[in-house]
């Protein structure tokens, strides 16, 4: 269950990434579009072709998402995104204010990208943006910058930088914060707060999984009641607190005595049931003696009191026909048929 839980979290995650960078492919193919539809009425031919070519990027990068994985569209998104910085700071853009466009950045990137790969690329971006602005003129012409425009454009991108990695480590961490504490109340929800071990709705959960599991593979699947024997006698003569000390060490008891694919559960009060798959009844008799024999012979000392419990343990095999609660109910007959029978035994 908490296997499922964990992929739900993070098919939701993916989910919101995918609605922002929709988002984000709608609004920049909206603004490139508007900003080249301007450009059809003035003399800048190239920039109005490039804004063009920007906004059928972003309306291809919308479309993948939907088709092929969501870390396409990202990177369609992102490169697509530099490559028009580098081309407005290039040219100048309108009137020289090219540059003012890539306050958008960094944000987007430690967004799109997580925080570490987020930094690096803007990074890489920075540094390619201060080739381009220092290039010398006699190289490659390009559009040129006063040295106190420069100097103010890089301190206002670094700041922003800051900030938004700054904002996206708060936001991860918690993020990661809300899935631990989602994930202590999951483990409460489906905890014994005592004995730690599985509830009974989390056992009729395993249950019902393993009830699909057998009828697909064929296998058979065993379950063991078990009750602790004048369980009342010991609150009574040695209090409640000698009662869930006897409760957590059997609790410890019976985890030991059982393989790694059993799941012992608290079904209720002095009540433990142990999900036994890939075991029929004969295996699971071999396996509840092995657990009524640990117990007859464990003590419990609790201040100077030595208490010996007994354990009855009912056995019941799922049929095919068989519903999760007639098993229960039959294990549930076995049981009573075991204290009827003089306690400290197994039936059948």
């Amino acid at each position: 269950m908490l296997e499922r839980i964990k992929k739900y979290r993070t098919s939701n995650g993916e989910l919101e990434q995918a609605r922002v960078i929709s988002l984000f492919s709608l609004v920049g193919m909206s603004i490139t579009f508007l900003m080249g539809f301007i450009g059809l009425f003035g003399d800048n031919t190239t920039l109005t072709v490039v804004l063009f070519v920007a906004s059928f990027v972003y309306l291809l990068a919308f479309l993948f998402i939907k088709r092929f994985d969501i870390t396409v569209s990202a990177s369609i998104i992102i490169y697509s995104l530099y490559l028009l910085m580098f081309y407005l700071i290039f040219s100048g853009g309108v009137s020289q204010t090219g540059p003012l466009w890539i306050f958008i950045v960094a944000p987007v990137s430690v967004y799109v990208l997580g925080l570490r790969q987020g930094v690096i690329n803007l990074s890489v971006f920075l540094c390619t943006i201060c080739i381009i602005m220092f290039l010398p003129q006699q190289w490659v012409a390009h559009a040129q910058y006063t040295n106190e425009f420069k100097v103010r454009l890089f301190i206002s991108f670094l700041t922003l930088s800051f900030l938004s990695a700054l904002y996206e480590y708060s936001r991860m961490l918690a993020f990661k914060n809300a899935i631990e504490i989602s994930k202590q109340y999951q483990q409460l929800a489906m905890r014994d707060p005592l004995t730690k071990l599985a509830n009974r709705r989390n056992a009729a959960a395993i249950l019902e999984q393993e009830k699909a599991r057998l009828q697909r593979n064929n296998e058979p699947l065993s379950v063991l009641l078990c009750d602790l024997d004048h369980f009342k006698a010991v609150n009574d003569k040695y209090g409640h607190n000698a009662g869930d000390m006897v409760l957590t060490e059997l609790s410890a008891l019976f985890t030991e005595q059982v393989r790694k694919q059993d799941c012992v559960a608290r079904w209720g009060g002095e009540e433990f049931l142990i999900i036994l798959p890939q075991t029929s009844s004969e295996q699971a008799r071999i396996i509840a003696e092995k657990i009524r024999n640990s117990v007859a012979q464990h003590t419990v000392n609790f201040l100077d009191h030595n208490i010996h419990i007994t354990i009855s343990i009912g056995i019941s095999q799922l049929s095919e026909d068989q519903s999760i609660d007639e098993l229960i109910n039959t294990a549930d007959k076995c049981l009573y048929q075991a204290k009827t029978l003089g306690r400290n035994r197994v039936y059948p």
